[in-house]
């Protein structure tokens, strides 16, 4: 067996938009987007029109309840079979080497394919790819019915790798301005430059797979993540599109009993980006009750059985200053209620996150007390605000750090949801590339 193949790394056969079609039209946003703006989806079928695009492939989730969804599926499969049979899509054998503009920053990424024999979704799981949050099984169904007919796939996924000394790219970059270049230019509606560049050099292909296969070298690995040793090392955490590549799993678990073990539904395309990347930001998902009963706080006090203290904090900036000194042995947490805020800290909690201490107890709290309601919100000023309205509860939680994102999961398992935002809605991954899933 190959480094590769022990890595879970396959080399795709690439499919880009031959010459003289507009990438800037080609190239659409993750369709789990803007869900709630169908008129960001209205301007981009009007940009678009009838020219070749990755609009014409998949189906906006903002969409979905239209009555004419499943006439939107048969169209995105015709016209996949199109874009095949006429020249749309040219093949390149490797990977291709991706930088795209979010803000002031410049995103690192490469395309590769991803064995999903070696990814498992469910809680547990002890593969080299694995969830970063639950799968909602009931979410698979819809999209297996589409996947399961497609000729072909063009990926939102981006995989994240912890490589803190960016040796898995470091052959890339040093020879970056000789590679060839397979597009560059401007994506729609101001989500920034994109540019890629063709990875077929052998050379450069194993220099990324030796630079992944280092991170999981046993005693780098068991030493980086303070383990006992190195059993079962993750690789992939999933970063975005986590249903999409569990969908891709879930099709070739059908197929396997009934196709080699060659067959191009086993891998999906994918995009890898080191989570130490600049540009990837991973905001807190803060919560809010609506509605707690009386017995909130004695609920709250009798779940953590005496780990729990409480201070009374005179501001938000205050609190989010004592928040950030959150670690995983004294969690702390914010509680934001009308004229009061409270820093909250769990000492020897159970989870490595205060997010997912905190949801525990929000689980069992909910379970209990129907009239109760939960959102999970972004940015402070937005929890500050809906927590410090009458009959409300804002809950405060500390970021991620990303030296403690892929321990969490090695030690938890999947975080808990809505634990973390990576990016903002414009920044996500635009479908580019595709591949043939189909021999």
């Amino acid at each position: 067996m190959s480094i590769a193949e022990k890595i879970g790394i396959h080399v795709p056969e690439v499919l880009l938009p031959g010459p003289g079609i507009d990438p800037h039209k080609w190239a659409v946003i993750a369709c789990d987007q803007f869900t709630s703006q169908p008129e960001y989806w209205q301007n981009v079928a009007d940009l678009v029109g009838d020219a070749p695009s990755t609009f014409h492939l998949i189906i906006p989730e903002a969409w979905l309840h239209c009555s004419d969804v499943s006439d939107c599926v048969q169209k995105t499969l015709t016209t996949m079979q199109d874009y095949l049979e006429n020249g749309v899509l040219q093949s390149h054998h490797g990977f291709v080497f991706v930088e795209r503009q979010i803000d002031d920053k410049v995103q690192s990424g490469l395309v590769v394919a991803l064995d999903l024999e070696s990814y498992d979704f469910n809680k547990g799981s002890q593969t080299l790819i694995r969830a970063t949050e639950g799968t909602i099984l009931d979410r698979l169904p819809p999209r297996m019915d589409v996947r399961r007919e497609a000729p072909l796939e063009a990926p939102h996924i981006l995989v994240l790798y912890d490589d803190p000394e960016g040796v898995v790219l470091s052959e890339i970059r040093a020879r970056k301005q000789q590679l060839p270049l397979a597009y560059d230019f401007e994506l729609m509606a101001g989500s920034g430059q994109l540019t890629g560049y063709y990875i077929s050099e052998e050379s450069l292909i194993d220099s990324v797979i030796e630079g992944l296969a280092s991170l999981i070298e046993p005693s780098t690995y068991a030493k980086k993540y303070d383990l006992p040793d190195a059993a079962n090392p993750l690789l992939f955490a999933m970063g975005d599109g986590n249903h999409s590549l569990a969908t891709a799993k879930a099709i070739w678990e059908e197929l396997k009993p009934h196709v080699g073990s060659d067959h191009p539904a086993r891998y999906a395309l994918v995009e890898l980006v080191n989570l130490h990347d600049p540009s990837l930001c991973f905001e807190p998902i803060h919560r809010v009750l609506f509605n707690p009963g009386e017995d909130f706080d004695l609920s709250l006090q009798l779940f953590f059985e005496g780990k729990i203290s409480r201070h009374s904090i005179p501001d938000m900036p205050t609190l989010v200053a004592e928040v950030a000194k959150s670690t995983s042995s004294a969690q702390r947490f914010g509680m934001i209620e009308e004229n009061s805020y409270t820093l909250v800290q769990l000492d020897h909690p159970a989870h490595d996150l205060a997010a997912g201490s905190l949801q525990e107890f929000l689980d069992s709290y909910l379970a209990t007390h129907p009239d109760t309601r939960i959102d999970y919100v972004h940015g402070d000023d937005t929890v500050d605000a809906l927590g410090s309205k009458p009959g409300n509860i804002g809950f405060f939680l500390p970021p991620i750090g990303k030296n403690a994102f892929f321990r969490s999961v090695i030690i938890d398992g999947a975080l808990p949801r809505k634990t973390f935002s990576m990016n903002h809605a414009k920044d996500k991954r635009f479908y580019m590339e595709c591949r043939k899933i189909k021999p």
